[in-house]
């Protein structure tokens, strides 16, 4: 895969005029395999390879060093290792949820043993909510928190916790992906759905985000990054739930453009 990035740099300081593009190809397996230990409680494990070849810098940024440089630039980077997931899921519907809630715990060490000339941990903390909102009504309010931290270890650059690279790219509506990045990542996302029509055809929804990534190297979280926006949904299929999604979001320093997704965002 073939991949145009564009990157700011490092942590929440970085403005529309440190932009950078990079381009690289990008080959990506992860799978795991979970056990239910109780109702609606899944533990397992799996593998995750990552690889990116080709990495360039497509128009240098006419400063002397760009922060990809300064963090360490390599043409091609191998990344392998175990993932542990530790899941709770107690929505109706994973596609489209109602109600319930979706929480997972996930830890991936990344070894010199399994392929990488470095080692580094990192660890995803999710949790999704699903109300009725008025009780009695048919509008969802939705709820999702999505935190990455590096434990230890030193990342690839393009491996580090950024703007939209989550597992399905959708973090940050309102910013384009690789607006923010660090070793850290805080991550609170909001959407109310309304359906527009009796039968769930036409529904729009409000969303709005806020996240924030630390200093490189640290824990300390400093300024935080708001968006917000509005969108248009579209029933593909009515009985998986399955939606078109077209969303338009604002994010500071004028960010802004359209989001399209298969499925709902939060």
């Amino acid at each position: 895969l073939k991949y145009p990035s564009v990157t700011y740099g490092l942590g929440m300081h970085s403005s529309p005029s440190d932009q950078n593009l990079l381009d690289f190809q990008y080959f990506k397996f992860h799978e795991s395999v979970l056990f239910q230990l109780a109702p609606q409680i899944y533990a397992g494990g799996g593998y995750a390879f990552d690889y990116f070849w080709k990495v360039k810098e497509v128009h240098p940024h006419p400063n002397p060093v760009t922060d990809f440089e300064k963090y360490g630039y390599r043409d091609h980077t191998i990344s392998s290792g175990l993932m542990f997931h530790l899941l709770r899921d107690t929505r109706d519907n994973p596609i489209n949820a109602y109600s319930g809630t979706f929480t997972n715990i996930l830890v991936s060490p990344r070894s010199k043993f399994l392929g990488y000339d470095a080692s580094w941990t990192t660890m995803h903390m999710e949790w999704r909510g699903y109300f009725r909102f008025p009780a009695n009504s048919n509008n969802i309010l939705a709820l999702w928190s999505y935190n990455w931290f590096t434990l230890g270890g030193r990342a690839p650059y393009l491996m580090l916790p950024s703007t939209a690279w989550d597992k399905s790219y959708n973090t940050g509506r309102g910013y384009i992906q690789g607006r923010f990045r660090s070793n850290n990542m805080l991550d609170a996302e909001t959407e109310y759905r309304i359906r527009l029509t009796k039968n769930g055809l036409l529904g729009m929804v409000l969303f709005g985000n806020l996240e924030s990534f630390s200093e490189i190297g640290t824990f300390r979280f400093g300024s935080a990054a708001p968006a917000g926006g509005l969108g248009l949904r579209v029933k593909l299929n009515k009985y998986s739930r399955t939606n078109i999604s077209i969303d338009y979001g604002l994010g500071r320093q004028g960010s802004r453009g359209f989001f399209v997704n298969l499925g709902e965002i939060v």
